[in-house]
């Protein structure tokens, strides 16, 4: 990152830099700047980022990443999306409708990790429509090896979903922990271990999608 006043950039990603009452939108690559536009507060408000206030930028999209600063909590930026599978992205075995969707739209933001115990013996499958290849988890201190794997990839730079008791850990050690109630219920002890507690995976999903709404619950 380009350090700056009122500036944040990542290669190849968009930049916004705050001058008066514009933003300019640039992209940004490893050769040189290409300026795209210079449009108004209002439009950038309304078409761009919906930010909070016009004191500073909130967040960015950039390739590979979702960047989110949150008043009281600083700037976060996430790289890894880790996933739970059975109770969190399916029930029974069976990949909720529209998961396979939301997930597609997310890879352009996140690498996206799936850990599983693989209760009902369905993973090769879910595999095969998400695209995906799971890790699975062996029987026996299941949530110490999802908070490691967590670590190993950096939890600083971490955003990980799961309801169930063996998610408690890696919720608790990424940087952003989503608890998601499920039709197999959700551990009280994975609960507590979260940043965010939402009504389903879909909410958590859409959250990522739109992560103002992360800005709004968590900032002080």
């Amino acid at each position: 990152m380009r350090n700056a006043s009122n500036l944040m950039v990542k290669e190849w990603g968009l930049v916004a830099i705050k001058s008066g009452t514009e933003f300019q939108i640039m992209k940004a690559t490893k050769i040189h700047w290409l300026m795209d536009q210079v449009i108004s507060w209002r439009q950038l408000y309304y078409n761009l980022v919906r930010a909070i206030d016009q004191k500073f930028l909130i967040f960015l999209y950039n390739n590979g990443m979702i960047e989110l600063n949150i008043p009281g909590r600083g700037l976060i930026e996430l790289e890894h999306l880790v996933c739970d599978v059975n109770g969190t992205l399916a029930v029974d075995g069976t990949l909720h409708d529209g998961i396979v969707r939301m997930l597609s739209v997310l890879k352009d933001r996140l690498t996206i990790h799936l850990l599983t115990a693989d209760t009902h013996g369905r993973q090769d499958t879910i595999d095969r429509q998400l695209n995906l290849t799971a890790v699975r988890v062996k029987p026996g201190e299941e949530g110490l090896q999802k908070a490691e794997f967590v670590r190993r990839l950096g939890a600083e730079k971490v955003v990980a979903i799961g309801q169930g008791a063996n998610d408690a850990g890696m919720l608790r050690e990424a940087q952003l922990g989503i608890c998601v109630f499920s039709a197999e219920g959700v551990a009280v002890e994975t609960l507590q271990a979260a940043d965010l507690v939402m009504p389903d995976i879909f909410s958590a999903l859409e959250c990522l999608e739109k992560p103002l709404r992360i800005v709004a619950s968590l900032r002080k």
